[in-house]
C-alpha cells in the first residue's frame, strides 16, 4: 500500500491549505473500506492523530486543536483523501501524513496500520 501526501507549502498566519492524499495498492481490501485519518508530527513533538473519517464518510473526527478550522473529506472513486486548513497557525507547522486507521462501534484506533508515506510539509510564518 502506498500513500502520497501532497499540498503542503508556506503559509502566512490565518491562510488556508488543502492537503490531498492518494491512496494505491490496496489489492486485499479496496480503498473505500478502510477508515482514513490525517496525522502531524512537529520537530521533536510525537505523531499526533488530527483527523479521521470513516469507510462511509460519517462520524468524522477532529483533535480539539483544529476542530473548527480543518475539514476531512474523502473521494472513495478517485482512492484520495484531503484535508482543508483554514486559518492556520504557527502551531499547525509540521509534516502532515494520511494514513488507514482503525474505525469500530464509533471509536478510531488510529496505529493500526503502518502504511505511512513521505508526508507534506507545511510551514506557517509571517
Amino acid at each position: 500500500i502506498q500513500l502520497v501526501e501532497s499540498g503542503g507549502g508556506l503559509v502566512q498566519p490565518g491562510e488556508s491549505l488543502r492537503l490531498s492524499c492518494v491512496a494505491s495498492g490496496f489489492t486485499q481490501f479496496p480503498f473505500n473500506t478502510y477508515a482514513m485519518g490525517w496525522f502531524r508530527q512537529a520537530p521533536g513533538k510525537e505523531r499526533e492523530f488530527i483527523a479521521g473519517i470513516p469507510a462511509n464518510g460519517g462520524d468524522l473526527h477532529y483533535a480539539d486543536l483544529v476542530k473548527g478550522r480543518f475539514t476531512i473529506s474523502r473521494d472513495n472513486a478517485r482512492s484520495t483523501v484531503h484535508l482543508q486548513m483554514n486559518s492556520l497557525n504557527p502551531e499547525g507547522a509540521a509534516v502532515y501524513y494520511c494514513n488507514a486507521v482503525g474505525y469500530y462501534y464509533g471509536t478510531y484506533i488510529p496505529h493500526e496500520y503502518d502504511y505511512w508515506g513521505q508526508g507534506t510539509q507545511v510551514t506557517v510564518a509571517s
